[in-house]
């Protein structure tokens, strides 16, 4: 008997080390092609069930000193900077200190409608607040330092763009604000809070609020291709300009213990972390969500001065993903989707899209140039054959396939396209986000 279970018990042990072998595989393979394609640089990791599964460098994290980079190397994370800001203000509601429904006059009443603008609206980008990062001056000013007074008049004279909840807009105003609401509770500086509420607890050696980048202390430097070659960036945004916005540093290896803690509720409480979770208008509180063949993943993106990042979560598989690069020849969606299909290349459990045939006859609806206010390029439809295929402004043309009558997918980049063909619109979902666009 107790042979039999020993036996049974090397081959589970046998056939899951097989397993993992086969997806490190497949990930190196992935990220070896990023590499010698200069797709890409930096750092990568994998984390299931709170362990480091995976951590692959790529590149130079320096290219000039041919520095590689490792685990340990410091990117700018922008955006993803928007998370711990969102945990530091869900912690301060936990102590009673804060609601969803305080209103922003509480604080900034100078703010346009902050007589109705709350804080979830802020972390849902639903105040209606105008974006500060488009405004045409910023070159002027984003790398010098500013001051919470800068700011505040630069978000009054900039007002609203729609009333608050009406929808949902992303804007770096709206976590600006409520970093500075945050010091307002705490009495410390924003760089201090987040060392003693997350840095701290989580043991955390190489995040932190940013400073310039100093190459020499394994800070990696930013770069943009072109020419066939990785050029340098020599711009730095200050950070007390994006502030909770975007002003964080930290490696993927960190952001995945970030991550793995906070949605194994040991940062906020249960309560918060469902509010956190729970999506409206596209967007849940200061983090995006998108389905990926069944699975719910949870996450965001960073872009900063040529830095750009993501950092993923699954609740279901208890795996968090992080990618930190410095230089990225590529949009970000795809690589997050292309990790996803490498880390589950051999998973027959997920999902697959039932999909339809349509006759080339019933293509012909969806033919047609499409735009909108919120999605960059223009969309081109065309047909052959049976298929339909989609391509933005500049990119390469796109195969759709038809999951049902008029909703098409583009599984390699996440692309989701549904038609409404009364109205002449489509909802195009990318990342998490969705965007309207109109018929031209």
């Amino acid at each position: 008997m107790i042979k039999n279970i020993l036996c049974i018990t090397l081959l589970i042990c046998s056939v899951f080390t097989e397993a993992q072998t086969s997806t490190i595989k497949n990930l190196d393979k992935l990220f070896d092609k990023f590499e010698i394609e200069n797709k890409a640089m930096g750092t990568i990791s994998i984390a299931k069930n709170g362990a480091e599964f995976y951590q692959k460098n790529i590149g130079f994290s320096n290219i000039k000193n041919k520095t590689i980079g490792d685990k340990f190397t410091k990117y700018r994370i922008g955006s993803i900077t928007k998370i711990f800001t969102t945990t530091i203000i869900l912690q301060q509601i936990d102590e009673g200190k804060l609601t969803l429904s305080t209103l922003l006059k509480e604080y900034f009443p100078a703010i346009q409608n902050a007589d109705k603008i709350t804080i979830e609206d802020l972390l849902r980008h639903e105040s209606g607040l105008a974006n500060i990062t488009e405004n045409k001056d910023i070159a002027t000013w984003i790398t010098k330092p500013q001051t919470r007074e800068k700011m505040i008049v630069r978000f009054v004279k900039n007002g609203i763009q729609f009333e608050p909840k009406e929808k949902s807009k992303y804007s770096n105003t709206n976590f600006i604000i409520l970093s500075y609401i945050s010091e307002m509770i705490d009495k410390k500086s924003f760089s201090e809070i987040l060392k003693s509420r997350i840095i701290k607890p989580l043991n955390l050696k190489r995040t932190e609020f940013g400073n310039p980048i100093i190459a020499k202390n394994n800070e990696a430097l930013a770069y943009y291709f072109e020419g066939n070659k990785w050029n340098l960036i020599d711009i730095q945004t200050h950070m007390s300009a994006p502030m909770g916005a975007g002003a964080i540093v930290s490696t993927s290896t960190e952001l995945n213990i970030f991550f793995t803690n906070l949605f194994s509720k040991k940062l906020t409480s249960e309560a918060s972390l469902k509010n956190l979770m729970t999506i409206k208008k596209g967007k849940g509180l200061g983090i995006m969500q998108f389905d990926f063949k069944g699975l719910k993943v949870f996450g965001h993106d960073g872009e900063i001065d040529g830095f750009q990042s993501y950092a993923l979560y699954i609740p279901e598989r208890n795996i968090s993903m992080s990618f930190t690069f410095n230089g990225l020849n590529s949009s970000t969606m795809p690589v997050v989707i292309s990790i996803l299909e490498a880390y589950f290349k051999n998973d027959s459990s997920l999902k697959k899209e039932n999909t339809i045939n349509l006759k080339p006859e019933e293509l012909d609806a969806y033919l047609g140039i499409y735009s909108g206010k919120t999605f960059p390029a223009k969309v081109t439809f065309t047909k052959k054959d049976n298929i339909l295929f989609a391509q933005a402004t500049g990119q390469p043309i796109f195969k759709l396939i038809a999951i049902k009558k008029d909703s098409f997918l583009y599984n390699a980049m996440g692309i989701r396209f549904d038609f409404n063909l009364p109205e002449k619109t489509i909802e195009l979902t990318f990342g998490g986000k969705k965007h309207l666009l109109e018929r031209e």
